[in-house]
């Protein structure tokens, strides 16, 4: 079978990842617990496991970015 090393990720992927993924799960979990959300520490083990989902599932779930957009028409 043809081997196109789609695998190997270059030394730039490795390293960005898992901070683009901490990053992204202690600012869940800070702006979660300054917004006195319900459960902040879900927030940030979702934000550390995959990345954009949680954090999109965020602004409309806790954010409530969708409030914004339909006051603004």
């Amino acid at each position: 079978m043809n081997d196109p090393k789609w695998d190997q990720l270059p030394l730039w992927a490795w390293i960005g990842i898992p901070l683009l993924l901490l990053a992204q799960s202690t600012w869940l979990f800070m702006d979660a617990r300054k917004r006195s959300a319900k459960y902040p520490w879900f927030w940030g083990i979702w934000g550390i496991i995959q990345v954009p989902i949680p954090f999109i599932v965020y602004l409309f779930a806790v954010r409530k970015i969708h409030r914004f957009w339909s006051r603004k028409k």
